[in-house]
């Protein structure tokens, strides 16, 4: 099974719905929130290759994006196969 990170923050509605559809898939994954921690961030904004919004979804170490890209990689079925990798 591969490995997800989920950077969010706690009051934002589309990190609520990538961590939802996550969890409808049976997906588990770490939640980094970086609500009040500005190093926590700056770290998330220099893995995602200068992305600032939330949340920025990596799956075993690579980035995929937000909301949306995690959304449109369901449509397609490449997400099964991406997290299907192991880690």
């Amino acid at each position: 099974m591969a490995k997800v990170e989920v950077y969010s923050t706690s009051y934002c509605p589309y990190c609520m719905r990538a961590k939802a559809l996550l969890e409808s898939k049976g997906i588990e994954f770490e939640e980094i929130d970086v609500t009040n921690d500005p190093a926590l961030r700056a770290k998330m904004v220099e893995l995602a290759g200068g992305r600032r919004t939330v949340p920025e979804i990596f799956i075993n170490g690579e980035i995929i994006g937000g909301c949306d890209e995690l959304f449109a990689l369901e449509l397609s079925g490449e997400l099964d196969v991406l997290l299907a990798e192991p880690a």
